[in-house]
């Protein structure tokens, strides 16, 4: 295909960056990539044929410049970023270069949440009541901006002045604008978007529609398409209303318009429109056979659409998981580190920019990277999926993808009872349990009392294993005394029978179960990936000399920034009190009193950076206090 474009600026990052690299590849388009210097070495630097660095990613001057620097007749931007913002839009548009998506007056209008508002009501969308209209619960959301950003559920008067405000700081910190939105909340809802695709020759499709109803703090976790529990008649005014909305305002490009259908009473609202490229394109990609990217490179070509609404076809069923830099079973706090062995599956599409020996900071959003399986039915792909999860190992750091793999393996997933506010209100330890570490601790030592018979190499190290007889029992201490007899082929009584054993995998059929891990030795630490949740076990005696923090001593759970401290040495507080507010990756996590007391310490500063662990206030117990007044 020949296209007038020739060389098209990647204005991103991460797993987005490689997959729009590959699509321009494959027409035979030059690729530019934009990188600052925390991003120096990235895959996504590396993929491109020219690079330019940038002070940062939404720096709009320096990413225009180093397209007109590199002959760029195109930008591509990916989502998050500048991929919404009308001012690079504007910006590109004075400068002469194309932009793949709308223009800066569409994206103005449509990435304002009350202005969207305004034109879907002109389309004759349905809408969500608003303000004096909407009884509490309410959903108070930032008028700027999406991904989950700046929103908060108010369910009384006396709870509107903090959800405000920290709201406000979210959208502020996010956007640069703190306009905020009141709208009634839906209790049960299901979020169901639908995929646009606009040319600047009149012609405006639908791409079909996802479900991403399995959120948390209304940031997506799965995303599947075709919606599964949305009937025909319902799906037919879905696509229609996205169609007349996209054309109400003129739309080019790829978009997504996104709805809210309530459980109780199947009507569905308008939320907003994503006027760019979704994080989950790849599942309608999936099922479409269509190249999203491809689509979005044609248009800015100013060429029309190559395909009509009879064309589209829906093919099968297809679920995409995100995969990201966090303890899902630790609060879901975000996670920084350096991987040590990374292995993505081979049997579903994955879309990612992580590899072994990478570090991932809290520099950026944590997702790490998106699987995504495609099957005949719905069931058909929640089982490809949950084995290509199985498949899935990231050692050295903790991610999401246990809890991924225990979530899409769940009875309520499968059975479609998730809606957008099921994992907030669940137990997840009953609804998707916790991994059990029994397993994973018997391969552990397993393999320690292999390494322990070999002294010419062995499975978990580069260069393969070999291994003499069988030693004699063996005891491992991998945070408690676990005794391995390989020559009876037993971990503390179980039965283990190895089968294989090479580049850091373990086969073996545990107890009559056939089972494979990935396991990486270090000197103190043993981690097994399996059913892609990561396992670690530190021998006891390696904890000697550990500092062990006291009950009032408060940590940073996380790598941050502090926003805001609200407590000065000597103060005195309640259980419960708010002593500071932490920021990472999108999140806002307070710090609160574990008890009555004292504050001895305040290490925490307004915009510190904190590392993990780091002790930011130390509270002194009222009993503690008054023992010493006494005394």
């Amino acid at each position: 295909m020949t296209m007038a474009l020739q060389t098209v600026l990647i204005a991103n990052r991460g797993e987005i960056a490689l997959r729009v690299m590959r699509t321009a590849h494959r027409l035979g388009l030059r690729t530019v990539a934009v990188f600052t210097e925390l991003d120096a070495d990235a895959p996504h630097v590396r993929a491109a044929d020219e690079a330019v660095q940038v002070p940062s990613y939404l720096d709009v001057e320096a990413v225009v410049s180093a397209a007109l620097a590199t002959g760029a007749d195109v930008v591509h931007p990916g989502y998050g970023f500048l991929s919404e913002r009308s001012t690079f839009a504007a910006a590109l548009a004075e400068a002469g270069v194309a932009l793949a998506g709308p223009s800066a007056a569409v994206m103005e209008l449509m990435g304002r949440k009350d202005a969207a508002r305004e034109v879907a009501v002109e389309a004759g969308v349905p809408v969500v009541p608003t303000g004096e209209h909407a009884d509490f619960p309410v959903l108070v959301k930032a008028a700027a901006g999406g991904g989950g950003k700046g929103m908060r559920v108010v369910r009384s008067a006396a709870e509107m002045d903090d959800a405000v405000a920290a709201a406000r700081r979210e959208a502020a910190a996010a956007f640069g604008d703190d306009t905020m939105l009141v709208e009634k909340y839906v209790e049960s809802g299901r979020h169901v978007e639908v995929q646009v695709m606009a040319d600047a020759h009149g012609t405006v499709l639908h791409l079909g529609e996802r479900d991403c109803s399995a959120q948390r703090r209304h940031q997506k976790v799965l995303e599947e398409s075709p919606a599964p529990t949305v009937d025909d008649a319902t799906r037919a005014r879905l696509h229609g209303a996205a169609v007349a909305l996209a054309r109400q305002v003129g739309y080019t490009g790829a978009g997504t318009v996104e709805f809210l259908l309530d459980n109780a009473t199947g009507e569905f609202y308008f939320l907003e429109m994503n006027t760019r490229l979704q994080v989950e394109h790849p599942v309608t990609e999936a099922v479409t056979g269509l190249d999203l990217v491809e689509l979005q490179l044609l248009v800015a070509d100013g060429r029309p659409l190559p395909i009509t609404q009879d064309d589209v076809r829906t093919e099968g069923h297809a679920i995409e998981a995100r995969v990201y830099a966090e303890d899902a079973f630790g609060g879901f706090l975000p996670q920084a580190g350096t991987t040590s062995i990374v292995r993505w599956p081979s049997t579903a599409r994955v879309d990612h920019a992580l590899g072994a020996n990478q570090v991932v900071s809290t520099a950026y959003d944590p997702m790490l990277g998106k699987v995504v399986a495609h099957g005949p039915d719905r069931e058909a792909a929640r089982r490809a999926l949950v084995r290509a999860l199985d498949d899935t190992a990231i050692l050295g750091l903790t991610t999401n993808a246990g809890f991924l793999r225990a979530l899409v393996a769940s009875e309520a997933f499968r059975q479609n009872r998730i809606d957008t506010a099921w994992l907030d209100r669940v137990d997840l330890d009953v609804e998707v349990p916790r991994p059990d570490d029994a397993l994973p601790r018997q391969l552990c030592a397993w393999v320690s009392a292999m390494i322990a018979a070999s002294d010419t190499g062995h499975a978990f190290a580069a260069d393969g294993f070999r291994l003499g007889a069988p030693p004699a029992p063996t005891l491992v201490e991998l945070d408690r005394e676990v005794v391995v007899d390989r020559a009876a082929g037993t971990v503390d009584g179980v039965p283990v029978r190895e089968l294989a054993a090479a580049d850091h995998v373990l086969e073996a059929v545990v107890d009559g179960r056939r089972v494979r891990a990935v396991v990486n030795v270090q000197a103190d630490v043993v981690e097994v990936a399996w059913q892609g949740h990561r396992f670690t076990f530190t021998r006891p005696d390696r904890l000697a000399g550990t500092v062990q923090v006291g009950d009032g001593s408060i940590t940073a759970p996380m790598p941050g920034t502090v926003l805001d401290v609200r407590v000065a040495v000597g103060d005195s507080v309640a259980e419960g009190d708010v002593l500071g507010v932490l920021e990472a990756m999108k999140m806002e996590l307070s710090l609160t009193a574990p008890f009555a007391g004292t504050l001895t310490t305040v290490e925490a500063t307004t915009g510190g950076q904190v590392p993990l662990g780091a002790v930011l206030f130390v509270v002194e117990p009222e009993s503690d206090a008054g023992q010493e007044q006494s005394a």
